[in-house]
């Protein structure tokens, strides 16, 4: 399988490239994008705990984790995206990253023993995950009290309908045929 590239932009690991194989519905979030979710969670960023569901490349939970993030957790479902995570963490020496082969909803249905300051959701698109995942974030106990949530989705879901009443939307940008959002939940 074709292994690809995508650079880290800042941090510890700015401009290290971590690699990923070429898989079916595997979109990594371009740089411009990172750059500008990273310039909104600049200040939540450092010390946080992160959550990266649907983590496919990484690119997220890695550049959280290069910004200084405490702890983050990935979780994808593919068995060879997660050992080209793997193999990301080994190079880096990001001891801090976490990761874990798995269905999101069957792990988002265990008990949780953690909660997250900032998830990155970026579920496949066109299989309408994103609200679902959503609600079972919140359900189920997985957020902090003033947890950020990023959410990528296909432009014709720009309107974001059916979160959680108690999610605030604080940026929302469009590229391309992305559409992404950053919100808050308030306890």
């Amino acid at each position: 399988m074709l292994k690809n590239q995508i650079r880290i932009i800042g941090g510890e690991w700015r401009s290290r490239q971590i690699t990923f194989t070429d898989l079916p519905g595997l979109r990594p979030t371009p740089s411009r994008v990172r750059e500008t979710l990273f310039n909104w969670l600049q200040n939540d960023i450092p010390g946080s705990r992160c959550f990266d569901l649907y983590a496919g490349s990484g690119a997220l939970g890695f550049e959280a984790a290069s910004r200084g993030a405490k702890a983050v957790v990935q979780v994808e479902q593919d068995g060879t995206a997660c050992r080209a995570l793997h193999e990301n963490a080994l190079k880096l020496k990001a001891d801090q990253i976490k990761i874990v082969q798995s269905d999101v909803f069957r792990f988002l249905g265990a008990n949780n023993a953690e909660s997250f300051d900032i998830v990155f959701l970026d579920p496949p698109f066109g299989k309408n995950m994103t609200v679902q995942t959503c609600q079972w974030l919140e359900d189920k106990g997985w957020l902090n009290r003033h947890a950020k949530i990023y959410v990528e989705a296909e432009n014709e879901n720009k309107s974001l309908g059916g979160l959680p009443d108690n999610w605030q939307l604080l940026k929302s940008k469009t590229a391309g045929e992305v559409s992404y959002h950053l919100l808050s939940r308030h306890a």
